[in-house]
């Protein structure tokens, strides 16, 4: 016996439940979606290396006035101009002479490129700091501090440094002092922050840092070696000893 329907027999082959005859509904992902989502992940991949510079030095960052002692100020090299520190160079050498001033350092290792192309940084660091009434004596050069990487391994495996106070300007202290205590110095840094009323200037290094920020990471990650690698040189041990 077959029940008949309103639409027809129930049973028979034309009636099914549907889902035989009406094709499925796929919402379909929004291109803008995805292009979205690609440039959240770019963005959050580029910015890594600069919150790792800021989360690595956050706790090792101080004003001049409450810095930690160490034994040693390590002044990161600028540019320098006819013999003549720039301005970014001289308020660090400013910064680093005043550390030792008020004893929470007691000698000073300037490091940067002293090739002449590069306008022989540490030989005008190093006259600069005794026109500012600094002792030659308590002052040591290292020529061969081509980049913030190679000046921190540099002052650890060629100098012995083992602690220092990093000295920068404030938009380069969290990478400087990152990459000092990844290559094994007990670094604390002090950023000189003159230039925030140089819009031009402070808008510039600060863009500057995002790109470094990366070269940063990679070199504190695959452990790179510096540019110039050389023995032992134990001048800076001999000046703690006499300035002890």
């Amino acid at each position: 016996m077959v029940l008949a329907g309103p639409g027809g027999p129930l049973g028979s082959e034309s009636e099914g439940d549907g889902h035989d005859d009406v094709p499925l509904r796929r919402t379909p992902v929004r291109r803008g979606s995805w292009a979205a989502l690609a440039a959240g992940t770019g963005a959050a991949l580029a910015l890594a290396p600069t919150a790792w510079t800021y989360l690595a030095s956050r706790r090792y960052r101080f004003a001049p006035e409450t810095v930690p002692q160490r034994p040693v100020a390590l002044v990161l090299g600028a540019a320098a101009w006819n013999g003549e520190p720039s301005p970014l160079l001289a308020r660090r050498l400013d910064v680093a002479a005043d550390l030792l001033r008020s004893g929470r350092t007691r000698a000073i290792l300037v490091s940067g490129d002293n090739r002449a192309v590069s306008g022989h940084e540490t030989d005008v660091m190093t006259r600069y700091l005794v026109e500012q009434g600094v002792p030659r004596e308590v002052i040591v050069a290292d020529p061969a501090g081509y980049r913030t990487w190679d000046s921190c391994v540099r002052a650890r495996d060629t100098f012995g440094v083992r602690a220092a106070v990093v000295v920068t300007q404030a938009f380069h202290l969290p990478r400087a002092v990152a990459l000092c205590r990844a290559a094994g110095v007990d670094a604390v840094g002090v950023g000189d922050p003159s230039l925030g009323s140089r819009s031009r200037s402070t808008v510039y290094g600060y863009a500057r840092e995002v790109g470094a920020n990366a070269k940063a990471l990679r070199d504190a990650l695959l452990r790179v070696p510096p540019a110039r690698v050389q023995e032992r040189d134990g001048v800076l041990e001999d000046v703690l000893r006499r300035a002890a």
